[in-house]
């Protein structure tokens, strides 16, 4: 079954559960799905509701990072829970290992010399690690490596 057939039969099952934060969290991802499909005009693939969800939660991260910068501990929390509930549909996250190794294949694949040949790195290590890290903290250790 795809993840967007996932999280639509996840809706079902928390409506007859009760379940209404874990609801309301679904009904976020099944909209912002639709959206993009709408303005896109076209059914989205796996690869795109993951790129939804990633992004998904890195809004949430920036917005936990505000809330904390202002003192309001009780709304990073409930962005903080919506950030467990979306994961739960991404694939488990890379080790630090794992990413660094990614790198060291994505370069040694591309020659890249410096950082001129970033952009043919980071080409091929997005297609590796999608959805799975950080894009920018990935980013950052290619840059290190480069520089």
């Amino acid at each position: 079954m795809s993840l967007k057939g996932t999280i639509t039969d996840d809706v079902k099952t928390a409506m007859k559960a009760g379940e209404k934060d874990r609801l309301k969290v679904l009904r976020l991802i099944t909209a912002a799905i639709k959206q993009v499909e709408v303005d896109e005009r076209k059914e989205l693939a796996d690869e795109d509701v993951l790129g939804i969800l990633t992004k998904m939660v890195k809004q949430r991260r920036d917005s936990i990072t505000q809330y904390t910068d202002g003192n309001r501990q009780d709304l990073a929390d409930i962005e903080q829970a919506e950030i467990q509930i979306i994961e739960t549909y991404l694939p488990e996250q890379l080790s630090e290992d794992d990413i660094g190794e990614i790198i060291d294949e994505a370069i040694a694949s591309t020659g890249a010399e410096g950082m001129r040949d970033m952009g043919k790195v980071m080409g091929v290590v997005k297609s590796k690690v999608q959805g799975r890290a950080d894009m920018g903290q990935v980013s950052g250790k290619v840059k290190a490596r480069l520089g």
